[in-house]
C-alpha cells in the first residue's frame, strides 16, 4: 500500500511539473517555432519593451503569452537568464 502511495505521489508531482513547462494556452499552433524565429530576429536576447513588442507582432501572441513562452523556454533550459535580468534564447538560430 505504501509503495502504491509513493508511486501515485511521484506521478502527481511529475504531472504538476509537466504542466508548468508547457507552451502558453491559447497560443497559435506554431507558437514555439514562431517565438524562436521572432527572438532570433531581435538578436536572441529579450531585454526591454523594444525586444518584446516585435515578438508579439511577429508571433501574434499577447504579451502574457510571450512571457509564458519565455518561462517555458527557461524551464526547459532552452533559454538562460543573464546577469542583467535579460533572457537569452539558446535554440534554433540562437543556438
Amino acid at each position: 500500500m505504501k509503495r502504491a502511495s509513493n508511486i501515485l505521489t511521484a506521478a502527481v508531482a511529475l504531472a504538476a511539473l509537466s504542466a508548468c513547462a508547457m507552451p502558453p494556452q491559447g497560443a497559435p499552433a506554431d507558437a514555439v517555432t514562431a517565438y524562436d524565429a521572432a527572438v532570433a530576429s531581435v538578436g536572441c536576447n529579450l531585454r526591454s519593451e523594444k525586444d518584446y513588442l516585435p515578438i508579439e507582432i511577429q508571433t501574434g501572441m499577447t504579451r502574457e503569452q510571450v512571457l509564458e513562452m519565455t518561462t517555458y523556454k527557461l524551464a526547459n533550459k532552452q533559454a538562460v537568464k543573464l546577469e542583467d535580468g535579460s533572457v537569452q534564447l539558446k535554440t534554433g538560430a540562437c543556438a
